[in-house]
This record gives structure tokens, C-alpha cells and sequence, in this order.
């Protein structure tokens, strides 16, 4: 094998750095095997790996570069690579890779070790770390402040559960988010997103909000909490529910659904998602009238909910057609994904409650939002800390990419 040798630079990030260097190497007819370099704080760091041409003499070619970089500030190091360590390193591209995202309102040296154990512990090797978030101004820290960090990482998981298991442990003992998936081809390619409506797209949940007004609020609040934390069937405590609103007046909807709060996060993930071709949905065991005016707000594609059945002005305490539970979200989102012709592993779900868990069984990205723990626990991923955008780094969109989207809306 031809010499291998591993070129680090470090220093003070200046333009041409990289240009001059090469200039060196592409003079010696130098072959570049491996290339990156990171910036942190205007400090640079670039690795080359190169194979050195036997008919030219490497002292020549380590001596310019020492030279240029010691004309430009930097530090330079040589490291020699021997045959079994580049054969190993060669060997490694077969190797599975996982994206492990770590989600906080701000990060802290202690995420990161955690982390980073938990991994070095399952024998992963960390290839890079980006960071996603934007850039935080010193002592401008607010309630919606947002930090996210990726790792890149490689090897064989023995366990991919127990190693889920381990991360979702410290992310509730730290109260953050980790995020676990692999990097494949779908990881970037995904082309539907369906939405749960109540506690998902808005902080609240409506049945709850008629109830108050017809004055049962605590009898139904009660059954609805019960039905998220999967401890009832939902279509039976559904028509238990929809049953106490009845005689309630239909003006009512209008006023309740003037003031449901929009999640946090909502507007900036649909518009970021819809720029970038996706189709978007409702699939809500709530109410059409209150998803057809989340459908007009956001643009979304397809909403399916409950209709709610009024006579003469007056709710019945009914609903018409089939109750939208946890099983007809998941054949509706099959549905969809067919009509549009997507593969269920390029589908995005996002719920809060145990009728949500079908939906996000099957599709490539199931999400539990601010969730029970029960769906937090069956859910492949989960999102409590940050509002809904946090999505969008799952998805390897920074917030550069999503200002340089909203640029163009």
C-alpha cells in the first residue's frame, strides 16, 4: 500500500485556507481519501486524508504545507497510517449509522456526557456532531428558547430497544429530548405528515372546552383524561362524552373556537413542511367544524374528524358517520399515503394520546407530543420539551434552512 497519511489543521478560520492547502497537495499529484472540516466559534479544524504518490518525495510535500501554514497562523499536525488501521477504518462503511438528536431549551455540558455514555457504552463511534439550533445571544435566555445538537453515529446495536429504553430514561431523569433513528434513505424523504388536532395542533382539548359550556365540564374532562391515558376505550368513552353535550347551543362552536390556542411551533413546521412539497392532514377523534378552521388557518391538505350532529340549532349528543378512533386514524393515514402514492416509511404522525399510538405504529416517523407517559413509552419518539418545529430536527433542518425557507414564502 502507498504511504497514507492524516493531515490535521487547526486555527483562526480565514478564506483560502482550505484552497491554499490543496493547492499544495493537488502539485504533488497527492490522492485525497478522506475530507472534513468543522468551524466552531470562528476556530477551524480540517482533516485530510491523504495518499502520498510514490514518485514524489514527501519531505517536499510536508515542508510546503508546514510553510503555508505557518504563514497563516495555523497548527499543523502529521499523523502516518498504517495498513491495518486504514483497512479497519475502510471496513467501518458497511457498518450501520444512527442519527441520535438531542432537544432542550438549552444545552449543558451534562446532556452531552450523559449522551455520549450512554453511547460509547453501546459501542457506537460518534462520527460528527452538528449543531441545528441557531445561535443564542448571551443573557437573552427565554421560556421558548430552543437548542438542539445531532450525532452521527456507527457500529452494530445489539439491542436497539434497550438502547431506545436507556435514552428515553435519562431524557425524562434530565427532562430533555433524545431522539434515536436511522440514518436511511427515508430519513430526508419524507413527503406526508398527519397531525392529531386536540393537545397536538392546539393546547387544548375541545370536547373539554363544550363541556364547560354546557356546564359538564368536570363529568367530561374526567372521561377524557382517563381515554388518554388508555385506561378506557376511546369510542365508548367518545359517545359517553359527546352524549353530555346534548341541547348545547350551536353558536357555541364559534366561540370556543375562537379562542383555542395554536400549539407552539405549529405555523413554522406546516409552512417549513408545505415549502418543501409536503402533504399535510388532520386525523382528530375530535370535531370536523373545529379541523376544517385549523384546515383554513395552516393550508392543510385532508381532515378527517367526528361530525357532530345538530338539529334545529341544538347538539344531540350525537356524532354522524364512523367515530374516528385509533384504528380508523391508522387506516385513514394508509389511505392517504396510498392515494398520494407514499411509502408509510416517508410518513410523519404526530399524537398526544393513546388513540394516536396505531397511527404512529406505522408510520416511518411516529412522534408522541407532550405526551402521557404510556404513549411516550410505545411511541418510537418522542417530543416534550420544545413546541412542535422541534420536529423539523428530526428531520435534519437547521434553523438557517428554515429562515432560508421562510425567505422564500
Amino acid at each position: 500500500m502507498k504511504e497514507v497519511l492524516l493531515i490535521n489543521i487547526s486555527g483562526e478560520d480565514k478564506p483560502g485556507l482550505t484552497a491554499s492547502v490543496t493547492d499544495i497537495l493537488a502539485g504533488f499529484d497527492v490522492n485525497v481519501l478522506d475530507i472534513g472540516q468543522a468551524v466552531i466559534h470562528d476556530t477551524l479544524s480540517l482533516g485530510v486524508l491523504v495518499e502520498m504518490p510514490e514518485s514524489q518525495s514527501h519531505s517536499s510535500v510536508l515542508k510546503d504545507i508546514l510553510f503555508r501554514t505557518y504563514e497563516l497562523g495555523m497548527q499543523v499536525r502529521f499523523t502516518p497510517i498504517t495498513e491495518d488501521s486504514y483497512g479497519q477504518w475502510v471496513s467501518g462503511q458497511g457498518r450501520p449509522r444512527y442519527i441520535v438528536t438531542l432537544l432542550a431549551r438549552k444545552i449543558t455540558a451534562r446532556h452531552i456526557s450523559r449522551i455520549t455514555s450512554i453511547i460509547a457504552a453501546a459501542e457506537l463511534n460518534i462520527d460528527s456532531i452538528n449543531r441545528l439550533s441557531g445561535r443564542i445571544p448571551l443573557g437573552s435566555e427565554t421560556r421558548l428558547d430552543k437548542a438542539c445538537v445531532e450525532f452521527s453515529v456507527r457500529g452494530n446495536v445489539d439491542s436497539p430497544q434497550q438502547f431506545r429504553q436507556d435514552l428515553l430514561e435519562l431524557a425524562s431523569e434530565l427532562d430533555i429530548d433524545i431522539a434515536f433513528q436511522e440514518d436511511n434513505k427515508y430519513r430526508r424523504n419524507r413527503r406526508l405528515v398527519a397531525f392529531d388536532m386536540d393537545s397536538t395542533l392546539i393546547e387544548a382539548e375541545v370536547i373539554d372546552e363544550l363541556a364547560k359550556e354546557a356546564g359538564v365540564g368536570e363529568e367530561v374532562a374526567a372521561i377524557t383524561e382517563a381515554a388518554m391515558r388508555g385506561e378506557l376505550d376511546f369510542t365508548e368513552s367518545f359517545r359517553r362524552r359527546v352524549a353530555l353535550l346534548k341541547g348545547l347551543d350551536e353558536s357555541v362552536l364559534a366561540k370556543v373556537a375562537a379562542r383555542l390556542p395554536v400549539t407552539e411551533g405549529a405555523s413554522l413546521l406546516i409552512d417549513t413542511l408545505k415549502s418543501l412539497g409536503y402533504r399535510t392532514a388532520i386525523l382528530s377523534g375530535g370535531f370536523t367544524y373545529f379541523g376544517e378552521r385549523l384546515q383554513q388557518m395552516f393550508g392543510i391538505d385532508y381532515v378527517y374528524a367526528n361530525e357532530l350532529e345538530i338539529i334545529e340549532g341544538k347538539v344531540t349528543g350525537r356524532v354522524t358517520g364512523q367515530v374516528v378512533d385509533g384504528q380508523r386514524k391508522a387506516e385513514l393515514l394508509r389511505d392517504i399515503a396510498k392515494r398520494e402514492g407514499i411509502d408509510l416509511q416517508q410518513v410523519i404522525s404526530v399524537g398526544d394520546g393513546a388513540n394516536d399510538l396505531p397511527m404512529l405504529s406505522i408510520a416511518g416517523l411516529g412522534i408522541a407530543f407532550r405526551a402521557k407517559p404510556l404513549v411516550k413509552q410505545s411511541a418510537g419518539h418522542s417530543i416534550s420539551t420544545l413546541g412542535l418545529d422541534g420536529i423539523l430536527y428530526l428531520l435534519g433542518i437547521s434553523d438557517r434552512h428554515q429562515s432560508d425557507l421562510s425567505d422564500k414564502l
